[in-house]
């Protein structure tokens, strides 16, 4: 049996191994695959592994000997599932690898936005502590969480486990999300929630309705000394919305691991944005989340050949 990984840099560039999918079949991996090379790496193979390489329905179409797309992430726009489904190929994904990564990083930003390490430790390397006349300094205001607001849209399982360590800091938690599935957390709207909170993360996915959810007009309805975080999907953020608001002192500061296009263009408004961090898309990206992904996309294709598939998605 031949297997292609489209696209597998991201996933391992080096610390992991392929070995669970070569034991499988016949294996190729590459790193990358340009749009001009898709359909050529898909042919002849029965099984084909992806991250952000697009499987179009005119590509799953040519891609005769396809039985099975295995999407190594969560998210799955990025295969025609309709046409792979009328085509009778199986289409997988990989829904819970990263929760404690994500939520972990959430907070790894926002502890940036709060305490400025970074911003201090440079200064400690330029020689601004060596050089000053008291024995401690900051070249910012420090804020404490405890005792603050968490806003959290969307309460699945990433805005869960971003809830728990909201709470070992000491703060309430607020949740907005269309499925009130919860008793351990105050209920509120999302509008409701961006007046209350103190710090507002997104954990939601990206739909129709959630689409550039936070506009100039939501953003206007949250705190001047709130702060917002995003490590779900870019879109949910109009970008120049929020740098607007930034750049106004609207809002105190954002934190962000995704934009609506990534690598991002030039000219993005939020790279530059006042008080505004952005990380490459990483928080999914421990090499313990990155691992336990790995053995999860094994674990559906040999779940797949055996005739009982798993996260189906088709």
């Amino acid at each position: 049996m031949k297997i292609v990984v489209l696209d597998g840099y991201c996933l391992n560039p080096g610390d992991l191994t392929w070995d669970g999918l070569r034991a499988i079949g016949e294996l190729t991996v590459h790193d990358r695959t340009a749009a001009t090379d898709t359909a050529a790496r898909l042919a002849g193979a029965e099984v084909a592994f992806t991250n952000k390489t697009a499987l179009t329905a005119e590509l799953l179409g040519g891609a005769s000997s396809l039985r099975y797309v295995g999407v190594l992430a969560t998210g799955f726009n990025i295969v025609d599932v309709a046409a792979a489904k009328a085509r009778g190929v199986t289409v997988t994904n990989i829904p819970t690898y990263g929760t404690a990564s994500v939520a972990q990083h959430a907070f790894a930003l926002l502890l940036e936005l709060t305490q400025h390490v970074g911003l201090h430790q440079e200064a400690v390397r330029a020689g601004e502590w060596s050089s000053n006349a008291d024995w401690c300094f900051s070249k910012t205001p420090l804020v404490e969480l405890s005792g603050k607001t968490m806003g959290i849209v969307g309460y699945g399982r990433i805005g869960r486990a971003t809830a728990a360590i909201g709470r070992a800091f000491g703060m309430r938690i607020l949740a907005a999300d269309a499925i009130q599935n919860a008793g351990d957390v105050e209920w509120r709207s999302v509008e409701e929630l961006l007046r209350e909170a103190d710090v507002v993360s997104l954990h939601c996915p990206l739909t129709p309705e959630t689409n550039g959810l936070m506009n100039a007009a939501r953003l206007r309805l949250m705190k001047p000394t709130a702060f917002l975080l995003n490590t779900s999907r870019g879109p949910l953020i109009v970008n120049q919305d929020l740098a607007d608001a930034l750049n106004a002192g609207v809002i105190a500061g954002a934190g962000l691991d995704v934009l609506d296009v990534e690598p991002p263009k030039a000219g993005n408004p939020l790279i530059g944005a006042k008080n505004c961090i952005v990380t490459p898309h990483m928080a999914w990206a421990t090499q313990e989340a990155r691992a336990r992904l790995m053995e999860i996309a094994v674990e559906n294709l040999r779940a797949f050949l055996a005739g009982s598939p798993v996260n189906v998605v088709s």
